[in-house]
């Protein structure tokens, strides 16, 4: 089953590769979407892709790459739009 979700990640999270290691296991898990920091210290990310692999990604970002303290992980879930077909970092 397709699913999205755009989620928050709080804590520590930028300066550890949050959005490198995010991108780099979103493209493992077959999930298309996005990851970028927030000016007030948070990543946002969308994901787009099977539910299975958005529960991989989810169960990531709860807890981050080392080096990474994640506070609070929100989840809003969106209606499935298949808008990309790739994942990328946005700047």
């Amino acid at each position: 089953m397709k699913a999205r979700v755009r989620v928050y990640i709080s804590g520590m999270v930028q300066g550890v590769f949050f959005r490198h290691e995010t991108k780099k296991r979103a493209l493992r898990h077959g999930i298309s979407g996005w990851v970028r920091n927030l000016e007030d210290g948070r990543v946002e990310a969308l994901f787009e892709g099977e539910t299975e692999a958005i529960e991989k990604m989810l169960n990531f970002c709860r807890k981050g790459p080392p080096g990474a303290d994640v506070q609070n992980l929100e989840v809003n879930t969106e209606t499935w739009k298949g808008e990309s077909q790739d994942f990328t970092v946005k700047y």
